[in-house]
């Protein structure tokens, strides 16, 4: 969980108290419009409403196999979601009936962005007035490529607000990654195999595909706060558009692949796809019985051992539902209180990367090999190239940011450039190496005559 909350854009910085004291006192934070909020209520409130119309549409066609799982996903991505909300706002602990029976009835997201609209205006209405009950909150800065130690005032309103943001960011998580994704996969099969958009499963593709980039963007962000949980982070407009950009590519290229890998083999696709599955779903867990290592205990304070147990498999199952469709940007390690590893990991994003494009290569040679001429107009060789092309240029936007837009990339000791310069290096010198071995020989049979 993310310790820090609200931070100001730029604090007030005295060049000669930096000399003398070790800590900088920051100016107090401000409070933002809660947009994210908005937009991860709409995207949920949107997607619900389409995906209800779609279930009405195929039980009034009686396509009974189609409305089971567009309505199964809906609803398992929402009962996480009211969990997640819970969980973060430990309302099991507090006396909140409408809230607990709006989380009931699957609309938790929306009462929680009224209680989010109400505290916003309320500081709004208050704004200038100092807060009683404040909190000192620290962090690193870099400010001219030294670390500074900043220290500010938190107030207990902003605080809270804060947390209905961190709240709203995992929420978007889970329904992008456990619903949306699914989702947006079903209806894509549907509509190839149909041959049909009408207008309804348009507009749930569209939320679909909204959520899934939303929340991937979120992923990438969360994750460097987490790793980096002692330094401010800031992250720039272009930043944004490149996580986006590198986001959205790798997540509809791979789930086109899976439609059109499952459209041509059907039924015989579902143990690959199973079997995909199950791998990064038990990967935590049998490096975690492997190390010898004890369930952490001190996730939460009131949690049981069966209460652990529940979080760390929900947590696994998230994991493994982001990692089907994109790179998690996060190692999970279940032996550690963070359940995560805070190192950069370059060899674990390039294993991933690794195998999603053998995957996918395989995957698109079946279409292009065996996919039935009947579900698609065009031609199948093309379609296979720019999906490839595709998953190769969000590949190249990943290694733009972390090369060059990462914001704490000077902490790096190594970047890109300098694994590829590795890599370059050791087949230089390997070639070299051949190539002095044939006119070594020569010159050796040359003595000798």
């Amino acid at each position: 969980m993310d310790r820090v909350y609200e931070i100001p854009e730029e604090p007030n910085v005295d060049p000669v108290s930096s000399l003398e004291e070790d800590v900088i006192r920051g100016a107090n934070p401000r409070f933002t419009f809660p947009f994210g909020i908005l937009f991860s209520t709409f995207l949920y409130c949107g997607e619900a409403a389409s995906t209800l119309y779609m279930v009405r549409i195929y039980r009034k066609n009686n396509e009974t196999f189609w409305m089971t799982y567009t309505f199964s996903f809906f609803m398992f991505s929402s009962i996480m979601v009211q969990l997640t909300l819970i969980f973060v706002h430990r309302d099991l602990a507090k006396d909140k009936p409408l809230s607990l029976f709006m989380h009931l009835i699957l609309l938790g997201p929306v009462i929680r962005c009224l209680e989010a609209m109400i505290k916003y205006l309320t500081l709004w209405k208050k704004e200038g007035q100092e807060e009683p009950y404040v909190s000192l909150t620290r962090k690193k800065m870099l400010i001219d490529g030294q670390e500074v130690l900043i220290e500010w005032e938190v107030g207990h309103s902003i605080r809270t607000l804060a947390m209905h943001r961190n709240a709203y960011k995992r929420m978007s998580q889970i329904q992008a990654f456990l619903g949306s994704v699914p989702q947006l996969t079903y209806q894509l099969y549907v509509t190839l195999i149909s041959a049909e958009v009408p207008l309804g499963r348009a507009v749930l593709m569209v939320f679909s595909l909204m959520s899934v980039t939303y929340g991937a963007t979120l992923c990438n962000m969360l994750a460097i706060q987490i790793k980096y949980d002692d330094y401010k982070i800031r992250l720039g407009p272009v930043e944004v558009l490149c996580i986006t950009i590198w986001r959205t590519l790798e997540i509809t290229s791979r789930l086109m692949i899976l439609v059109l890998f499952s459209a041509t083999l059907k039924l015989k696709a579902v143990p690959f796809l199973v079997l995909n599955f199950l791998v990064i779903l038990f990967e935590p867990w049998v490096k975690f019985w492997r190390s010898g290592a004890q369930m952490p205990n001190n996730i939460e304070k009131n949690f049981s051992r069966v209460g652990t147990l529940v979080v760390l498999i929900s947590v696994t199952i998230l994991y493994a539902g982001i990692n089907f469709s994109c790179w998690s940007a996060l190692q999970l390690r279940l032996a550690d209180r963070d359940l995560v590893d805070k190192g950069q990991n370059w060899g674990h994003m390039g294993l991933h990367y690794s195998v999603r494009l053998v995957e996918n290569v395989i995957m698109v040679l079946v279409f292009k090999f065996f996919g039935v001429k009947v579900l698609l107009n065009y031609c199948h060789s093309l379609i296979a190239l720019q999906l490839i092309i595709a998953y190769l240029i969000s590949i190249g936007f990943m290694l733009l940011f972390f090369q060059y837009l990462h914001p704490l990339r000077s902490l790096f000791t190594h970047n890109v450039i300098d694994y590829l310069h590795c890599v370059c290096c050791h087949w230089h010198h390997r070639r070299r190496a051949e190539n002095s071995e044939p006119s070594f020989d020569a010159e050796t049979r040359q003595s000798v005559v």
